[in-house]
């Protein structure tokens, strides 16, 4: 897989990008990840990317000029099975999303930043627009890692135990239950002692249990939806 990553400020995306899982699987030939400074593509003399909105208001708008120069030049040299846009206004990015696009071959992101971008840009160019919550951020830097995180460890081979992402919480509509590891006792506090029975029907049982209460309690929507898929 390849994903590339357009962004007025790509110095927020390359910490969090070259560590852990990801980090992991781009070392290991996964998935390539490209950042591009969107002002690397600017026109203008002094590199702005970014102008005052028309018809006033605060706030400054990404401009459409470095940024259709900058994807332009991507498809030219390979097609694209999503060109994403991070933003509040946009779809829920979900686990469904993210199994969806883990399966893609060449995936990329464009980075909103200030008030917003130029319409047309979405208008021409953008084929899904996905927000991580109802909550505003500074720019589309920090969603777009977050997603790209959660498609990556999806990849084969980027997780040690391939089992992992199956068993992760939103994968069958419901939260992953409480974990536990050695030692056995701490601080007065025991691990359940069903999961140290070596009984893999009852754990197994057992880790349900959990997971529907858990659900039930802390994400009653999930918990409707699934009961309802049940019946």
């Amino acid at each position: 897989m390849r994903i590339d990553i357009i962004s007025a400020v790509p110095q927020l995306l390359e910490s969090p990008l070259k560590h852990s899982i990801v980090g992991n699987a781009r070392e290991n030939g996964l998935v390539e990840i490209h950042i591009h400074d969107l002002r690397d593509y600017s026109e203008d003399k002094h590199k702005k990317v970014d102008d005052y909105p028309y018809g006033g208001g605060a706030g400054m708008v990404l401009t459409p000029q470095p940024i259709f120069s900058c994807i332009e030049k991507l498809q030219s040299q390979r097609e694209y099975d999503e060109i994403i846009f991070t933003a509040p206004n946009g779809d829920p990015f979900e686990q469904e999303s993210a199994n969806k696009l883990s399966i893609s071959q060449n995936l990329m992101f464009l980075c909103g930043h200030y008030k917003g971008v130029d319409q047309r840009v979405i208008d021409s160019l953008i084929t899904e627009t996905y927000s991580i919550g109802d909550v505003v951020l500074s720019g589309g830097e920090l969603p777009a890692a977050v997603m790209v995180d959660s498609i990556v460890r999806l990849l084969p081979g980027a997780l040690g135990d391939a089992e992992s992402a199956l068993t992760d919480s939103f994968q069958n509509d419901l939260l992953e239950g409480p974990v536990y590891t050695r030692p056995a006792k701490y601080r007065d506090m025991e691990v359940p002692k069903v999961l140290r029975s070596g009984d893999h029907q009852k754990v197994k049982q057992w880790r349900l249990e959990q997971s529907l209460e858990r659900t039930k309690n802390v994400r009653p929507d999930m918990y409707k939806k699934f009961r309802n898929e049940q019946q």
